[in-house]
């Protein structure tokens, strides 16, 4: 049953050899891996309002110039991690680069920060989709929790399903934004110049107003950044594009990063011209919006569009969360089960992490995750800064052809990306500072995972100084709960093996039961030792591992190896195992530990 509707959810196994095919091309890489990039223009440009406004709506003309300069930052960062693919074009963006150039510790942070910054990216993008659906029907605010969980549910399972299928179906929303944004734009400014929109700038563009400071100034620089969340997702992803894959996805990130600036500076100035004055309870683009075409169709669907791809721009953290997880698990920082591929050829193990996780945080954050925004802005920051930082490095040492104008290009990005970190820190500071303490969380958990890889590989390498004690002999323990075809199956089997002893277990709960089971036993296996144990306390473990850890001593100083064979019963109906005590599990979870003794497990299967 269960496999059942694994297919119907997942859909049927693909082959290895079909790896080819779930390859994205450039059409359909642009849609599932800008939906994050291209969602922050919903509120990129309203938080440049938001922070000047505490002075007052005249300077809103500042938000021009600050928006230009958030463009030459974008600027930089595409030219970057254009530099990057082709430097590195198995993927791994930041966490590769760091690592390479600045050192394990800086890659790790790197890598650290953007795996918080996917799971928030779920997190926020989800919520903030799920709050614009409640805003449209009221009546739906107390569900908001369920909502967006259910949301998270469906985008995992699109992704397990595979790449090549999300995408087609995300593909659709993604470019039904972009239009709908376009044509906001485009007939915006035409309204603008011909004289249709009523403006209400109080000051002529460029005349300084009072109470502006170089300090609000990047403050609102800073929270316009937030805007280019989601542009490092494609040199995570380079593994995903179709051959030529670097090219590809070079292609597909100039093609973002020109949407991106194009819908960004384009809200800005209609909220500038329009006079748009942020409001909590309706968006600066539902502003814009109506005052464009009014509340009809093409309103409610730039509304719902709009929704639309802030939910969807969950998925770039899907696309690029697994990935990065696998370059983290190939150098042994994180569990190794990331790097395996699922029954779609999805890395499925990060996906559905991911998803889990995201999960957490909107229940504990109770969906409302809108004051994480600095925080999950500083997540991408801070590997911008370090893979530019590293790309200077290698710049410096390595000087190819043409490495000065690469130089200045990532020292550029690196010193804007370094600003915006530190006015993080120095304007927000309250939503900020736990990345102080959940990065070194992070990073002490990456050296420990490595550590015990390390130990382990150690102790499994045949080149071990730590010689192998022969064996000489074996003494098979066997629990027994009666006289059974079970037990008589697992004697039989002992016996076919030919060890030195065989010894039967009973742990009898009353005096009374020893005695008559002895009796029982002689007269059914006479030549198999029995050895009954009485508990006082009704506990098999107990009485049972003191009397294996007598044998174990004994054995080893003849070099006898300990075996205990578990029978154990199976049901033909799975669920028929709640009817049963599950003793022979107990055991064997107990026994594990036992470092010189080992299990053997010798299954009864009934027939109804």
């Amino acid at each position: 049953m269960m496999a059942t509707l694994k297919r119907i959810l997942v859909g049927r196994p693909l082959k290895t050899t079909e790896l080819g095919e779930q390859k994205l091309n450039k059409r359909k890489a642009l849609a599932i891996l800008s939906s994050d990039a291209l969602s922050s223009v919903a509120y990129g440009p309203e938080q440049i309002l938001i922070v000047l406004f505490t002075v007052g709506a005249a300077a809103f003309w500042y938000s021009i110039p600050i928006a230009i300069g958030v463009l030459i930052l974008l600027l930089a960062l595409i030219a970057s991690y254009r530099q990057i693919i082709f430097s590195y074009p198995h993927g791994g963006g930041a966490y590769v680069v760091s690592k390479e150039n600045l050192g394990t510790y800086t890659g790790l942070i790197a890598g650290g920060s953007l795996l918080v910054d996917y799971i928030l990216t779920v997190a926020v993008s989800v919520s903030a989709g799920t709050d614009a659906i409640t805003s449209a029907f009221p009546s739906l605010h107390e569900y908001t929790v369920p909502i967006a969980i259910i949301f998270v549910i469906l985008i995992t399972l699109l992704n397990l399903r595979g790449v090549t299928e999300s995408a087609s179906v995300l593909a659709y929303p993604v470019y039904l934004f972009v239009l709908a944004l376009l044509l906001l734009i485009g007939v915006g400014i035409f309204n603008i110049v011909t004289g249709n929109v009523h403006t209400n700038v109080q000051l002529s563009f460029g005349e300084p107003i009072a109470g502006i400071s170089l300090f609000l100034l990047l403050k609102a620089f800073s929270s316009g950044s937030s805007a280019l969340t989601g542009v490092e997702a494609i040199s995570n992803a380079i593994p995903n594009f179709k051959s030529p894959a670097p090219n590809n996805a070079a292609k597909t990130l100039v093609a973002m990063g020109t949407l991106l600036a194009i819908l960004f500076i384009g809200i800005v100035v209609l909220a500038y011209f329009y006079g748009v004055t942020p409001r909590g309870d309706v968006t600066v683009v539902s502003q814009i919006a109506e005052q464009t075409f009014g509340r009809n169709f093409m309103y409610f669907f730039i509304q719902g569009t709009t929704a639309l791809i802030l939910i969807l721009a969950a998925n770039t953290g899907y696309s690029a969360f697994p990935l990065l997880a696998v370059n983290l698990a190939k150098d042994k920082f994180i569990p190794r089960m990331f790097m395996m591929r699922g029954d779609r050829l999805g890395y499925s193990n990060g996906i559905m992490i991911l998803g889990l996780l995201s999960i957490v945080l909107i229940i504990v954050f109770k969906g409302q995750t809108e004051h994480l925004i600095p925080l999950y802005a500083l997540g991408v920051f801070i590997p911008f800064t370090l893979s530019q930082s590293g790309m200077v490095v290698k710049w410096m040492k390595s000087k190819p052809k043409g490495w000065i104008s690469k130089l200045i290009i990532n020292s550029v990005g690196a010193i804007i990306s370094l600003i915006v970190c530190m006015m993080f820190f120095l304007t927000k500071f309250s939503q900020v500072w736990p990345v102080l303490v959940f990065l070194p969380i992070i990073l002490y958990f990456f050296l420990r995972v490595r550590k015990h890889y390390e130990a382990v590989g150690e102790q499994l390498s045949v080149a071990a100084t730590e010689a192998n004690i022969p064996i000489e002999g074996n003494v098979m323990i066997i629990p027994v709960a009666g006289i059974t075809h079970v037990v008589e199956n697992s004697l039989n089997y002992a016996k076919s093996l030919h060890p030195e002893q065989i010894i039967a277990v009973y742990i009898a709960f009353e005096k009374e039961e020893e005695s008559a089971f002895e009796q029982k036993w002689n007269q059914w296996q006479p030549d198999v030792r029995l050895v009954t144990l009485h508990s006082p306390y009704r506990s098999i473990i107990q009485p049972l591992s003191k009397f294996i850890h007598i044998i174990e001593r004994k054995a080893h100083e003849s070099n006898y190896q300990v075996t205990v064979v578990i029978p154990q019963f199976i049901p033909k109906k799975g669920w028929h195992n709640i009817l049963h005590n599950q003793s022979s599990f107990l055991i064997r979870t107990h026994l594990l530990h036992h470092k010189n003794v080992i299990l053997t497990t010798v299954p009864y299967h009934f027939k109804k």
